[in-house]
């Protein structure tokens, strides 16, 4: 956590980039969101360069903007309710400096478990 107050906070993250593809990718910057229970709760976009190499993977550092408490709500309420677990959605997309390619959009779905077990 790099600092906030009670509806917004910033933390530092570290999103891992996969290229499948056999050539390199010149990333020039990315965006994200992170929807919770079908609320977004954080945010985030860099300008920050970088190059994922072909059939590789690159580290990719950058700030996030959340809202703590509106997460806890919705985690709350779902406990409230007996659920077992909370469903995510990560999207964004990636801008590209190629020809014919700007944008690659990502997304990745999943679920929080509420209950050990």
């Amino acid at each position: 956590m790099r600092g906030g107050n009670l509806l917004k906070q910033s933390f530092a993250v570290k999103l891992n980039i996969q290229n499948p593809n056999d050539r390199v990718l010149p990333v020039r910057g990315l965006h994200t969101e992170l929807t919770v229970g079908g609320e977004q709760i954080a945010s985030g976009v860099s300008d920050r360069a970088i190059v994922v190499p072909a059939f590789g993977e690159s580290e990719f550092d950058m700030t996030i903007t959340a809202n703590l408490a509106l997460a806890l709500r919705l985690l709350t309420d779902k406990a409230n309710q007996h659920g077992d677990s909370i469903d995510y959605e990560l999207t964004g997309a990636a801008s590209i400096d190629l020809p014919f390619l700007r944008n690659l959009p990502f997304r990745q779905t999943g679920s929080f478990k509420l209950k050990g077990g």
